[in-house]
């Protein structure tokens, strides 16, 4: 491997203790490169962001994480895209605060397309995993990069539906690139990295820390049009990632959901405060000015028998107690479980936590 000092001083820069990326561009800002921020005097570096760091850019020895990352670098489909790079992506320069670095796992040509953020909740309903998924699918197969934080529920399954079509998908994580949390998505992992991108702006070897997931979230919103935000609870983090896509001028849509449902309750805040609401994923496509992408909405029902047409008509859109199924299908219970069984099996019903039973609209 061929050293690349340019590259070198920009991860040097980064690494400086307790130097956040605030004062990395403000020093960026002042001196140019990172080499002129190194090579200028410590009394002109102190002015700036005082005596204590102005030491610490100077004498601060990061030689050998600068040489893991280097080694990192030259692995196949690794890059590390810097604030100078062409290939750093455009929509990042737009917001206050873009990440100096950015390592990259995965196709960098993805981060420059039009793209559209899903998240969602972790524990999401089995609607709230469907909903996820075929909007990401819609989206990808009219060629727009889905964005998603890899996360366990709504985030999984909007990387799953990116995978399906052209757009494809991007991770952006709260760890090092080097390292997968959950480890349960570690498989999901490497399919996006095989036909998608992860990245990260924290240094290899970063842990899961509760305070980056919240900053990574900036990243997720800033690389896209729009912000799709599936499930929610009123007081949780994916309402995080809404309000920085609104502070930084992206559209951000959200799902109703049943008034019952505490996780329909963030996404309905949301609506109150201004967002679009929207109910299938041409929906989103036409306010992010993608005209061609066809009606989505599919006749999913079609394959139904006229028994289980007639059940989920009873069911009807919120959870369903058996006793009120019974009443309102006038079934007896023999003939209601073997139906109730066979829809399970087809993914047009879940079953919840209480014995409740919810239908699942798979194509949106």
């Amino acid at each position: 491997m061929t050293p690349d000092p340019e590259l070198a001083a920009w991860l040097r820069l980064t690494l400086v203790p307790g130097l956040g990326g605030e004062r990395q561009r403000a020093l960026l800002r002042a001196f140019g490169l990172p080499r002129q921020v190194f090579s200028a005097g410590q009394a002109e570096v102190a002015r700036l962001i005082g005596e204590k760091l102005a030491v610490a850019v100077g004498d601060h020895d990061s030689n050998a994480q600068v040489e893991a990352a280097l080694a990192w670098c030259s692995e196949p489909g690794n890059r590390i895209l810097t604030l100078a790079d062409p290939d750093y992506p455009p929509q990042l320069l737009e917001i206050p605060d873009p990440p100096v670095v950015l390592y990259v796992k995965g196709r960098t040509d993805l981060l420059a397309g039009t793209a559209l953020a899903i998240v969602g909740s972790r524990n999401a309903t089995p609607q709230g995993i469907a909903n996820a998924e075929s909007f990401a699918r819609a989206a990808s197969r009219a060629g727009v990069t889905i964005v998603s934080g890899l996360a366990l529920g709504c985030d999984a399954a909007a990387h799953r539906g990116g995978l399906d079509g052209a757009g494809s998908t991007v991770a952006v994580i709260g760890t090092g690139a080097d390292r997968i949390y959950p480890a349960r998505n570690q498989a999901l992992a490497r399919a996006i990295a095989e036909n998608g991108a992860i990245i990260s702006e924290f240094r290899l070897g970063t842990p899961p820390l509760a305070a980056n997931f919240p900053r990574r979230n900036r990243i997720l919103a800033g690389l896209a049009r729009g912000v799709l935000v599936v499930e929610a609870a009123d007081r949780s983090g994916t309402l995080i990632t809404a309000r920085l896509a609104a502070e930084q001028g992206r559209e951000v849509f959200a799902i109703p959901g049943s008034i019952h449902s505490p996780l329909s309750k963030g996404c309905h805040k949301l609506i109150k405060q201004g967002a679009k609401l929207v109910e299938s994923a041409q929906d989103v496509l036409e306010e992010i000015g993608i005209l061609d992408a066809g009606d989505q909405a599919g006749a999913h029902d079609e394959n139904l028998d006229e028994e289980a047409r007639n059940l989920l008509d009873a069911m009807g859109y919120d959870p369903c107690d058996i006793d009120s199924l019974l009443e309102r299908s006038g079934l007896t219970a023999d003939a209601l479980y073997p139906i109730l069984l066979r829809m399970e099996l087809d993914g047009r019903i879940a079953t919840l936590a209480g014995g409740l039973y919810q239908r699942i609209e798979r194509d949106r």
